[in-house]
């Protein structure tokens, strides 16, 4: 058995495919598949001969990492670049399943799986130990101690459940299934409050005799929601359970709450117990009561029959606050106000930043040209792009993922506008711009005058619709046709969004219908 036989020809045609490649090189140095298989596989291997003559026919295409390996060592005894014959085979659309990790549970082994060395299972017990743990440290769970805070807290659920039929809707984070630890569906009278605040944030006029003071959109409405359902939980959540909340009845719950002092200073403590120090996020909170309760545009000021709504919380809300409240709502609202605006003095001179949002992207903001580092991302993605013969749905979701960074550098959108992010294909009529500003939304369409591919956003789509930079007018922006963006633009529309399940970034409005 030679170990490096030399090749019958030098110059070759390169095939396309995996299969191909290797009948090719096998031929070419005077080999057959059951003759290459003697030569690169060992016993203790466990593959067996069937395999490689499946790998050549095209049938099959090497997937575990001892199959990876072999690969390897084919490449080396016909002295072929490294990476050679995973470059024909495209990405892969699932990690190898054959490593060592018996004491570790499926769903956190199929994690794993993806950032493993091939060599993992003939490494030292010692240095897989020492992989396993950098990759449960930095990139499963994160290093950083705000990540580790946050992987707890995710599993204490608590919260109050809006129905909201009245308000806006959002895909929320509290968990969907009662029961769990300090989860309950809002009572029937507290749903009532929150639709009426969302009338009175969200409508186009207020209601007669109010005043208020902005208007919520629907983002922010939603997302008031799932905070309004946070802090109504910390206060029905069980004391015993992970979450130490107060452990209040679910129908004692009443926005009136809002305006006790003793109140808002429970739940600043609790907040502070969980997390360690004080953040923005306590600002914010106080920001609400602030709101709710200052004279002439609070909501809580203008309605005193919220009084009525009052009940007695032991340990926090006695009868004697409620009485008092009752006799005087606007004084119990001055109060509220004043005390709130010197919170958030006091905690805003010793408030944390518990993160920095920019720490994931350091090293490429610090980089002479960033855009050059994200571009890198972009080139690595064809580079590893999956074979759309073989595997379709990876395919079309490397697309996507390549389109959403392509455009993103291109235009500097926030997620929102990008992920709101309309499709006219070509030929097809575009949307008229005062359809699109009703929607609030942009489009990217085929410009027939500039011959490319065009993105139009009206200004009042954006969360800074009001900036100079806009000055009124819709945001345009000519695609350049560099780096395949065209063509991965007419490849996601013509096969990949339409022909696969993955779920597209972006909507398609064609003169015929529009699907998601």
């Amino acid at each position: 058995m030679v170990e490096f036989p030399e090749p019958l020809e030098t110059k070759w045609d390169e095939p396309d495919s995996f299969g191909a490649a290797l009948r090719l090189h096998a031929a070419r140095h005077g080999e057959t598949i059951y003759h290459l298989y003697n030569a690169v596989v060992r016993p203790e291997d466990g593959v067996h001969r069937s395999t490689l003559i499946a790998w050549g026919r095209g049938a099959k295409a090497p997937r575990s990492a001892i199959s990876l390996e072999i690969l390897q060592r084919i490449e080396r005894r016909y002295r072929l670049p490294v990476g050679y014959f995973a470059g024909k085979m495209g990405g892969s659309r699932r990690a190898p399943g054959d490593f060592d990790l018996e004491e570790i549970a499926p769903a956190e082994r199929r994690r794993l799986a993806w950032h493993l060395p091939e060599d993992f299972n003939r490494r030292p017990r010692s240095e897989q130990a020492e992989i396993l743990d950098w990759v449960r440290n930095v990139i499963i769970s994160g290093s950083t101690d705000y990540r580790r805070y946050q992987t707890a807290m995710m599993r204490q659920r608590y919260a109050v459940r809006f129905a909201c039929a009245s308000g806006p809707r959002r895909k929320s984070s509290i968990a969907t299934t009662e029961g769990e630890s300090g989860i309950i569906n809002a009572p029937k009278r507290l749903n009532d409050e929150m639709s009426e605040v969302l009338r009175f944030k969200t409508s186009t006029f207020a209601a007669f005799g109010l005043q208020r003071n902005g208007v919520w959109g629907e983002e922010t409405a939603s997302q008031k929601v799932e905070h309004f359902g946070l802090w109504f939980g910390a206060f029905a959540a069980p004391p015993e359970s992970e979450v130490q909340g107060f452990g209040a009845d679910a129908r004692t719950l009443t926005f009136a709450m809002m305006i006790f002092p003793q109140v808002w200073d429970w739940y600043l403590q609790w907040r502070e117990r969980r997390r360690g120090f004080y953040t923005k996020w306590e600002i914010d909170l106080l920001s609400i009561a602030a709101a709710f309760c200052r004279e002439e545009t609070g909501w809580l000021r203008q309605t005193p029959r919220m009084a009525g709504n009052l009940r007695e919380i032991e340990g926090l809300i006695s009868e004697q606050h409620i009485s008092e409240a009752r006799g005087d709502w606007e004084g119990t609202c001055d109060r509220m106000y004043k005390h709130a605006r010197r919170r958030i003095k006091e905690i805003d001179r010793v408030a944390r930043i518990h993160r920095d949002p920019f720490e994931p992207i350091l090293p490429v903001l610090e980089a002479p040209s960033p855009v050059g580092e994200y571009r890198k991302i972009t080139e690595e993605i064809l580079r590893r792009m999956p074979d759309e013969r073989h595997h379709p749905r990876s395919a079309a979701e490397t697309v996507r993922a390549f389109l959403l960074l392509r455009i993103g550098l291109h235009t500097g959108l926030r997620q929102k506008n990008l992920r709101e992010l309309l499709l006219c294909e070509r030929g097809a009529l575009p949307t008229a711009e005062r359809r699109l500003e009703d929607m609030r939304r942009g489009e990217l369409r085929w410009s027939t005058r500039d011959q490319g591919w065009e993105i139009l956003i009206p200004s009042v789509a954006f969360k800074n619709a009001n900036s100079s930079f806009f000055g009124a007018k819709p945001f345009r922006l000519i695609l350049p046709d560099l780096g395949r963006l065209y063509e991965m633009i007419e490849a996601w529309v013509d096969r990949h969004r339409g022909g696969s399940s993955a779920q597209p970034p972006i909507q398609v409005r064609s003169s015929s219908r529009r699907r998601r």
